[in-house]
């Protein structure tokens, strides 16, 4: 577990002031209300239009917003989508951005490691933007067999578009979905808030100015496991942590009538160090432990230049260690270092340095009927230094891209996005383009139907990187096609799409770009906040085909970290006669494949057994001060993950010769918690309800 866990509520209360940006002067420029948006752009979701004959003129078409492939989660949607709020206090989701969204079709049940897989893509094919710029390394450094959580606090966020395909050319070096997510402009009120629990602790605030005109905030976030894996038996014999620090500084300034200045700066350290037993001894165990050092700084302006005109900077800068460490001890805790194969495999250490920064700029130019052309370019800057043993390992790399894109009314009730994005990698000597193209068409009835196509390139690891090659971009074409209705506080979405891969990296019988593959597959996505009062709940079905030929792979098959058929519910409802909030979800997914790979050939395989999740959390509010200067707004908090105890299994570790295996299972049969949290400043009593309703 992770301090963001015991938290989930306080922030998700605190975040609600953070989702309502303060305007301050009458003379600024108007925002278009979201109900005569007329189409959204999913590069900005503050994009503002002053053109209200347009508004006028084209009010009859009832909103026509392109969503093929994406499901927007900003402070404007209602009911369509999820909010921040309902992302993160999903049950499981243990304040996660990336595991909340697995409750969304297209996304996939993986529990043994980091990251969101989408449509047959695997987790480095989904990337993070935090107002326009890359966010390198949004976890911290992965160990085997237990997922690691994001550094990022998700109620930081006013918007999240999370884009399982399809997404604008503003966005690229990502394969198969992006996550885009826009920071908050000033909060409502200056706030405090204090948590405490056995494992965890942290404190922070946020102040805003007198003249509504700027602000700043703090957080600190301390996190040791030790205790907890004292009382719950683990898995992993842990010798060192899990420790996690965190914290995080923002600034925002409005400059002008127009214009918002934002700065934001996360930090934190981890060291987490774990034992197994070793799978070609009994007699031993294998050691691994995983330090990281992490900075990440993300500094955006926006302002409109002229009435038609509107400009968005962004720089980013982030510093990444991970030190790695791998041992063998004896039954005595004695280290040993032998020789021969495999076990001079298990011994070692690796230390890698990567300095990433990047620099955007996009220009908006606003038509009447909210037409838009959007054009830019960026730079990204990566230089990874370090040594695996006694090897050197360098890159340098520089990323430039250039897009362009408009917005276009075609009929009253058609819309379209078309855009290309152009780039060009130093590292790989190669220059790619990327078309892409989004229509919209809505019916009578106020349903709409979506249709999408792009091309998406993405640059080999740099663990390929490192060695002379020949590589190049690797890609996947997306086609998708979708029917939305929206009506009384609930929601229907249908997709069907398929995407072809081509390019993927082999490493056998030699690195190249020989791989391949596709996936294709149907979506539904039902939510319902009307039938029952005081109740919210969402259902989603993912039916995914998927093969491939990649890395050591001899021919296409399912990867293993692909289910055929994936089923989620989530539930929330809010007893207000007794203050209380319960969460539940439940998922389910079929068996994944496994595969045990020698010599190009597989010597063994099998399915695991289906998965299968229930998890619960409750939280009763109430206010531990009724002094008036101290007004708060507090609560317990309580969950179990996997009430029913089912043993999860994600796949095997093979022995060496592929003769013995051991599952990979969660590191803990069920996950607890339990504790208090206080918010002080503003009463969030009617927000909580608002936001969970």
């Amino acid at each position: 577990m992770k301090t963001i866990t015991y938290i989930l509520l306080l922030l998700s209360v605190s975040a609600s002031a953070q989702n309502k940006p303060a305007v301050a002067g009458s003379n600024l420029k108007p925002a278009v209300p979201a109900a005569d948006t007329l189409i959204k752009d999913s590069a900005s979701y503050s994009t503002t239009v002053k053109a209200d004959t347009a508004i006028k003129s084209k009010r009859s078409l009832h909103e026509v917003v392109i969503s093929a492939g994406s499901f927007e989660a900003s402070d404007r949607a209602k009911g369509a989508s999820l909010t921040p709020i309902d992302a993160v206090t999903v049950a499981g989701s243990n304040g996660d951005i990336s595991q909340a969204l697995r409750s969304l079709p297209g996304a996939q049940q993986i529990g043994e490691t980091e990251g969101l897989f989408v449509r047959g893509g695997t987790g480095e094919e989904t990337r993070q933007f935090i107002d326009g710029t890359l966010v390198k390394t949004p976890n911290y450094p992965s160990v085997p067999g237990v997922p690691q959580y994001a550094r990022i606090n998700p109620f930081l966020f006013k918007g999240i578009l999370f884009s399982s395909g399809g997404y604008s050319a503003l966005y690229g070096e990502a394969m198969s979905s992006a996550l885009i997510l826009e920071s908050v402009d000033l909060p409502e009120k200056t706030s405090a808030s204090f948590f405490l629990f056995p494992s965890n602790m942290g404190t922070g605030f946020q102040h805003l100015s007198k003249n509504n005109r700027s602000s700043y905030g703090a957080n600190l976030n301390y996190s040791n496991q030790s205790l907890y894996n004292s009382i719950v038996p683990q898995k992993p014999e842990y010798f060192s942590g899990p420790v996690y620090f965190n914290g995080n500084v923002n600034f925002r300034v409005r400059t002008g009538k127009t214009g918002m200045l934002k700065f934001y700066s996360n930090w934190g350290y981890s060291d987490v160090g774990m034992r197994n037993p070793d799978i070609d001894s009994a007699a031993l165990k294998a050691g691994y432990q995983a330090k990281g050092w992490n900075s990440y700084n993300n500094l955006s302006f926006r302002s409109y230049l002229a009435d038609d005109w509107k400009i968005d900077l962004a720089a980013a800068f982030s510093y990444n260690k991970e030190e790695t460490n791998r041992d063998l001890t004896d039954g005595k805790g004695n280290m040993l270092k032998i020789p021969f194969i495999p076990y001079s495999y298990k011994t070692g250490q690796r230390v890698m340095r990567t300095d990433f920064s990047q620099m955007r700029a996009v220009v908006t130019h606003l038509f009447p009927q909210g037409q838009a052309l959007r054009f830019g370019a960026e730079h990204f800057y990566t230089d990874d230094r370090g040594r695996s043993n006694d090897s050197n390992l360098v890159l340098t790399d520089h990323l430039t891209a250039v897009f362009a894109e408009g917005d276009f009314y075609l009929a009253d009730n058609l819309a379209a996005k078309t855009g290309l994005r152009v780039e060009y990698s130093s590292a790989l000597s190669r220059m790619v383009l990327a078309p892409r193209i989004s229509l919209a068409y809505r019916l009578h009835d106020g349903s709409q139907f979506n249709l999408a196509y792009g091309v998406f390139y993405q640059q080999p690891g740099n663990d390929f990187l490192y060695q002379p090659n020949k590589l190049t971009f690797s890609n996947a074409t997306h086609y998708i096609l979708n029917y939305t209705r929206k009506a009384n506080n609930r929601f229907l979405r249908a997709e069907v799409y398929y995407k072809q891969y081509r390019d993927l990296v082999k490493t056998v019988p030699g690195l190249s770009n020989n791989g391949k593959g596709y996936a294709q597959g149907i979506e539904l996505f039902w939510r319902d906040k009307k039938s029952v009062k005081n109740l919210d709940y969402w259902i989603t079905y993912t039916y995914l085909d998927t093969k491939r030929n990649f890395l050591d792979y001899p021919y296409e098959l399912r990867p293993s970290f692909a289910a055929p058929h994936t089923t989620t519910v989530a539930v929330k409802k809010f007893f207000q006669e007794i203050n209380t909030s319960v969460n539940v979800s439940w998922a389910m997914a079929a068996g994944r494949p496994y595969y045990h790979i020698s010599n190009n050939s597989i010597t063994d395989q099998g399915n695991t057994n289906a998965y299968n999740m229930l998890n619960l959390h409750v939280a009763y509010l109430c206010s531990f001060f009724k002094n008036r200067k101290w007004k708060d707004f507090s609560g317990v908090a309580m969950g179990i993950n996997n009430i029913t105890g089912t043993r999860q299994v994600f796949g095997y570790n093979y022995s060496y010769n592929g003769l013995f295996k051991s599952p990979v299972t969660l590191p803990a049969t069920r996950n607890f918690f339990v504790g208090i949290f206080m918010s002080f400043g503003i009463d969030r009593t009617d927000d909580f309800l608002n936001n969970n309703l």
